[in-house]
């Protein structure tokens, strides 16, 4: 499989969240001024929508009629807004802290959002426990919360599994949970395990954690779980850690399968994504040694396949529904002002697959 650029655009700002129609035409980005960007892909004409975050925006999901986006920001709240006019017609309170990641159900019945703050509990700076649930499932059509479920905070990515009745969400200090979506409020998991493969414990400049799991999908038939994110490292600012990901067998907790030796360079990956035949799945994110920030890899020996270095911090990869593109969302160093006028430090990439 290789990837072949087709359309390069710019955004004001940085794309924190993405999600595109099923055939790829139109996406929809996330960015750091709070805004969430209408964006025809083929002529790179990008528009906003009437009602920003007060922060920025970290993620959007689309409904499957495609009438309606729900963004997520650093703000706490959640949006709901019209495609065609690109108005906001609710606004729902879900989180006193950040939304981190949002997933939307596939029949896109419900949102799940993930939040949490990292403070210090103890001696040993672990992360102290929740002042609010962690995750939230909010039924899309009503705006009511249907569920939420106690996590340790903060928890980075989210994902609901193909059938739609499993959620799993990860934190920062490698711990995973599933639930049963239907579960009520405050239900336990029916499943959970820790990985210590992607936190570090910083010793060098300030003591605290640093890493987790930024990226979670599951196999086609909800059999495994994909978790990517950044290795352990002996000086988690500088961000060198090994580049991860890992495969488990949710229901038993067993890892099935890893980035291999020689394969990864260094630095933070932030999203995984499967193909939709299930062949390869993509991980992408930022790099800080190495020779890629961007890779495909084959869904039955995780081996790697493809990989290319965008020269941009990644944070959303998508394939189109029938498989032939792949949209990403990024962004770039941000540059000085020009005649008083912020250059766009945003990108939104589309590229052809070829088998």
């Amino acid at each position: 499989m290789k990837l072949t650029l087709a359309h390069d655009h710019k955004l004001p700002t940085g794309a924190l969240g993405l999600c595109i129609t099923a055939d790829g035409s139109r996406a929809f980005a996330a960015c750091a001024d709070g805004a969430i960007y209408d964006v025809d892909l083929a002529t790179g004409k990008a528009e906003a929508f009437a009602e920003r975050h007060q922060s920025f925006a970290s993620g959007c999901v689309l409904l499957p009629d495609e009438r309606t986006v729900l963004s997520g920001g650093y703000d706490g709240m959640l949006l709901w807004h019209d495609v065609e006019s690109r108005r906001c017609w609710r606004k729902v309170q879900a989180h006193q802290f950040w939304n981190w990641q949002l997933a939307l159900s596939p029949d896109g019945s419900f949102l799940a959002t993930t939040t949490g703050q990292y403070l210090p509990g103890g001696w040993k700076y672990e992360p102290s426990a929740e002042s609010e649930p962690s995750v939230k499932v909010y039924d899309t059509q009503s705006g009511d919360l249907v569920a939420a479920f106690s996590h340790a905070p903060p928890v980075l990515s989210c994902a609901f599994s193909p059938d739609g009745q499993h959620l799993a969400a990860a934190n920062m200090m490698g711990e995973v949970r599933v639930w049963n979506v239907a579960g009520a409020i405050d239900g336990q998991p029916i499943a959970r395990w820790t990985s210590p493969a992607f936190t570090s414990w910083g010793s060098i400049k300030t003591h605290h954690y640093c890493g987790g799991i930024y990226g979670l999908a599951f196999s086609a038939d909800g059999a495994s779980l994909l978790c990517c994110g950044m290795g352990p490292m002996t000086d988690p600012m500088a961000g060198n850690g090994k580049m991860t990901w890992q495969r488990w067998d949710w229901q038993k907790g067993e890892r099935i399968d890893q980035i291999k030796d020689g394969q990864h360079g260094s630095g933070l990956m932030e999203t995984i994504a499967w193909h939709p035949n299930g062949a390869h799945f993509v991980m992408a994110g930022r790099q800080a040694q190495g020779s890629w920030n961007l890779a495909m890899f084959a869904g039955g020996d995780g081996s790697l396949v493809h990989s290319m270095d965008t020269k941009e911090r990644i944070t959303h990869a998508r394939f189109t529904e029938n498989g032939r593109s792949l949209v990403i969302a990024s962004a770039t160093g941000q540059e000085a002002r020009k005649g008083g006028i912020w250059p766009p430090w945003g990108r939104l990439k589309s590229y052809n697959i070829e088998v």
